[in-house]
């Protein structure tokens, strides 16, 4: 009884040691970071400021961002209003909050989405070859053959513009990219020594797909789809802006810039200036924090960082 008694306390004591460790792993590898990529940290900050904005708009927004307000149309930004309010009196600060959310969801979703079927996609059409990988390259040859912006339109006017529209337009020309970079990684990795050895083996091809391929070709599609998530914001933006994005009253900060756009520039600039900024520094900060991770994980270029 004792020596089971024993045994306890010193297991417990090597998963504390145990976690205690891997929490100096991470905070060294932070620290590391951000003294090569400062710039990377820097915009890393910023989306986690933009996430946590989004996440908790509710206790952000000053004002509730569907309210009409007509005696306060049109009032500059001050201490009552930050960023001023539109034509409806509606608060610009609080509807820049909530537009967050629109702008997050659809970069991430898209890109999750349109990551997973061009990973899954390529590893397939690298790993199989023969007619199946033709035929994939074929239809991604088709779909890359048209401008992003102009295949999501199109995508988006057939489908009935909305959120979810806009989403699975954007997903969809995203997933070409991914599928060509996917299957690039996959055509090496094949050729590698444990992928060789699980075949001598007689391990199923499923397996080796899911087991060793998929997990080693997801290096550079995780920094493409990072930087391609700024991207997916600045189309959602642009679409709403032509108004074939969100709906208003749902704010966006794409359709806010358009209804900035219909003559209120010169008599209300503020309603240009401070979606225009949000957008802006989103997209930054992800290009500079993609540009980072590319550093840091690309094997060519940790040398030289």
């Amino acid at each position: 009884m004792r020596e089971g008694a024993a045994e306890i306390p010193a297991a417990s004591a090597v998963q504390a040691a145990l976690g205690a460790h891997r929490k100096r792993t991470w905070a060294h590898g932070l620290q590391r970071f951000v003294q090569r990529k400062p710039l990377g940290a820097v915009g890393g900050g910023l989306l986690l400021g933009v996430v946590l904005v989004a996440i908790f708009a509710p206790l952000v927004a000053t004002h509730d961002y569907l309210a009409h307000d007509i005696p306060n149309r049109l009032i500059g930004p001050g201490r009552d209003y930050f960023f001023g309010t539109d034509i409806f009196g509606r608060d610009q600060f609080s509807r820049i909050v909530y537009g967050a959310r629109i702008s997050l969801y659809v970069g991430l979703v898209s890109v999750v989405f349109g990551t997973t079927v061009g990973v899954t996609l390529g590893v397939a059409s690298g790993y199989l070859g023969g007619k199946f990988d033709l035929i994939v390259q074929r239809f991604v040859d088709a779909l890359l053959g048209f401008p992003s912006l102009v295949l999501v339109l199109v995508l988006v006017v057939a489908l009935d513009p909305s959120l979810n529209s806009v989403t699975i337009a954007i997903a969809v020309s995203f997933a070409p990219r991914v599928t060509r970079i996917s299957r690039a990684s996959t055509l090496s990795i094949r050729e590698e020594v444990y992928v060789l050895a699980a075949q001598a083996i007689g391990t199923s091809t499923a397996r080796i797909m899911v087991r060793h391929v998929f997990p080693n070709s997801l290096a550079p599609v995780f920094v493409l789809a990072t930087g391609y998530l700024g991207t997916a914001i600045v189309v959602e933006a642009s679409l709403s802006f032509l108004g074939l994005g969100v709906p208003p009253p749902q704010p966006s900060w794409g359709n806010m810039l358009q209804f900035a756009a219909r003559g209120f520039h010169e008599v209300a600039p503020w309603l240009a200036i401070f979606p225009g900024l949000a957008l802006a520094s989103v997209s930054f900060a992800f290009a500079l924090f993609g540009d980072a991770l590319r550093d840091v994980l690309d094997p060519r270029l940790r040398g030289s960082s």
